[in-house]
């Protein structure tokens, strides 16, 4: 079930409000535990068998881990990290070490049949942050129902936000919802909803219609559109869909972490993971990186190419996965190293940010073909023929074929709702605006009002006459 279709929208999502709203405090949390797992269950009864087990074996492992003393409890700890990062191999990866054992030692092992649960990447990565701070801080939840409808709350279930348990204690241990919550909640589901329905169904429906085009028969100008496509859509999708997690979760009373702030105005590889999955850096971060040593203790390049591969291999089950990530660590490798660095010459401020802004985007949306293409080789070509290198025979396709009145309009709005215009736009011009809405205070507020609605019907109407609907961080 996911957020944008028509049986969530109108039948699941107005049910589990009315339940919620209607149920006495005490049976609020019990009640919201049921409708994520039945939400979960949408997906496949096997998947939920596997998610139950993670709960489980987790809750008793934070139990086991508060209560023991001393060294021992680091032990337990380990016991407890490598169980769940062996279920994620075992689930995500064990085809693909199978195939490539395979590939190099000409051997003929079959490849299991393996159902990759649903959102194991990130309820996987909740269970470990939830052992992890109990070692550290001897913090425990001993209510099953509090730990379980944490981990599996359905908002931020398949795709996170990825979430800590402190984030969320003092609501599951008393929830406090106000009218501005909830309205600010609509204003965010709304929007979340429209970026996914309305801008990245449509630009992804011409990104996969080049993408299916042979390398070998595709024009650098058609490549670049395809690339730029799958940049927005990618965008668009995931934090379309973290809006409508946040703003489901201001529903229930839980403020979920940010996890995007506008990534495409970066101006350095470093910054764009600052914007960009932010919940999942900072668990990187804080739960490899600075036990690694971070900044302070051993080589902090090798610390962050660690972090880079983990954060490639966490993704997929591809070595085009693996390559990506690397791909982003040693450009923050190189930007680290040259950080202090000054330019022989100089350059206009204006110009140096446009340069730093132009390499960025130009490293990411390369990087995103990786991101794209599973096989390596393919992913490669692709990329070449982004820049005209390679065996082109012949070019299929001219780019007017693609790029019409239609996708150029929604590929503009795309851009456009990429830069954070009230950050952008001159101070002058922002504060004419403020001393506008002080004086006619009533009417920015219908204004607004009026216009999600407007894009709530719009996102509708796409809704129901489309067939286009994935999310491409499911299979994450």
């Amino acid at each position: 079930m996911v957020f944008s279709s028509v049986i969530f929208l109108c039948i699941f999502l107005p049910a589990t409000l009315l339940g919620y709203y209607i149920l006495p405090a005490k049976a609020r949390n019990i009640f919201l535990l049921v409708a994520s797992l039945i939400f979960y269950a949408w997906g496949g009864p096997k998947h939920l068998i596997y998610l139950l087990s993670s709960i489980v074996v987790n809750y008793f492992f934070g139990i086991i881990i508060a209560k023991t003393p001393g060294k021992a409890k680091k032990t337990v700890l380990a016991v407890a990290v490598i169980a769940n990062v062996f279920s994620l191999l075992y689930f995500k990866y064990t085809g693909m070490l199978i195939e490539t054992a395979n590939g190099l030692f000409k051997t003929d092992i079959r490849v299991p049949e393996i159902i990759l649960p649903l959102g194991i990447s990130f309820y996987t990565f909740q269970c470990m942050s939830y052992i992890i701070d109990v070692y550290r801080t001897g913090e425990v939840e001993t209510d099953p129902v509090k730990y379980a409808l944490y981990i599996s709350m359905f908002p931020q279930l398949l795709q996170g936000p990825i979430i800590r348990y402190s984030d969320v204690k003092d609501t599951l241990d008393s929830p406090k919802i106000s009218a501005d919550d909830f309205t600010r909640g609509i204003e965010r589901f709304i929007i979340g909803l429209a970026k996914k329905a309305v801008i990245a169904n449509t630009l992804g429906e011409v990104c996969d219609r080049i993408f299916e085009i042979s390398t070998q028969n595709i024009s650098p100008q058609i490549a670049w559109l395809g690339a730029i496509l799958y940049t927005l859509q990618l965008y668009f999708d995931f934090s379309g869909y973290t809006d409508m997690a946040i703003g489901i979760g201001k529903f229930f009373g839980f403020n979920f972490r940010e996890n995007f702030n506008y990534p495409y105005i970066s101006k350095s590889i470093t910054e764009f993971w600052r914007r960009w999955h932010i919940t999942l850096s900072n668990w990187f971060r804080d739960y490899l990186y600075i036990p690694l040593g971070g900044n302070r203790t051993g080589n902090v390049y090798i610390n962050l190419l660690i972090v880079f591969l983990a954060t490639g291999i966490w993704h997929g089950a591809a070595w085009s996965f693996l390559v990506w990530g690397l791909w982003h660590g040693i450009f923050m490798l190189i930007e680290r190293a040259l950080r202090e660095k000054e330019l022989p010459f100089r350059l206009p401020a204006s110009l140096v940010s446009t340069l730093k802004w132009g390499y960025t985007m130009i490293a990411v949306t390369c990087g995103w073909v990786l991101f794209k293409i599973e096989d390596l080789p393919e992913a490669l070509s692709y990329i070449g023929a982004m820049f005209g290198i390679g065996r082109h025979d012949y070019n299929a396709f001219s780019l007017g074929f693609f790029l019409d009145a239609r996708l150029a309009f929604f590929l503009a709005i795309a851009i456009i709702c990429c830069v954070p215009w009230g950050e952008v736009l001159p101070r002058m011009i922002s504060c004419r605006i403020a001393q506008f809405c002080d004086s006619n205070k009533s009417t920015p507020g219908i204004a607004r009002h009026v216009s999600l609605l407007v894009l709530l019907v719009i996102s509708f109407i796409f809704i129901v006459n489309s067939t286009y609907s994935p999310f491409i961080y499911f299979r994450f």
